[in-house]
């Protein structure tokens, strides 16, 4: 029992998941904050992402590469093989610390593995700038705010990206 419990330390401890990232596939997306629509987007992704401190090292082109390629777009059969590019379709960008919440002890959960607010900011707002760069349309919620959303999930998809699963 001890051997058992003292590898599942010492993987916990050595485990650094790295960015997380929730796509939702949608028809609409909207931000709402202090009961006014702040950004809102059609057809497209809704995109949570979820900031570590290592997430300074990471390749933020791989995540963006990879996300505006995901072929997550139904074609003319109904068959998923279609990307964000293809479609032309938007992306709204929410930073979501909960994500990385961990739940490994009691019912409160701990957010000790998300950046500190300075550092998280940087990061979201050059992926923001590194997004942009594509030629597709570009929202995003306000870092730090509390935040409504309201969208309408089509399929339902979800795809959950983190760097633990990631090979970049």
């Amino acid at each position: 029992m001890f051997r058992t419990l003292k590898n599942y330390y010492w993987q916990r401890k050595c485990l650094v998941v790295l960015v997380k990232l929730v796509l939702q596939r949608v028809t609409k997306a909207k931000v709402i904050i202090n009961n006014q629509q702040y950004a809102s987007i059609g057809n497209g992704i809704l995109l949570l992402i979820g900031i570590e401190p290592e997430d300074e090292k990471l390749n933020l082109d791989y995540y963006i590469k990879k996300i505006l390629n995901l072929r997550i777009f139904n074609d003319q059969n109904n068959k998923m093989n279609n990307s964000l590019l293809d479609i032309h379709g938007s992306i709204l960008v929410v930073s979501q610390f909960t994500l990385l919440a961990d739940l490994s002890r009691g019912n409160r959960p701990s957010f000790i593995n998300a950046a500190q607010p300075k550092l998280a900011q940087k990061l979201y707002d050059k992926f923001i700038k590194k997004l942009k760069g594509y030629e597709i349309n570009v929202e995003q919620g306000r870092f730090g705010a509390q935040m409504f959303l309201d969208f309408i999930n089509d399929g339902p998809v979800t795809i959950i990206m983190d760097g633990k699963n990631e090979k970049n």
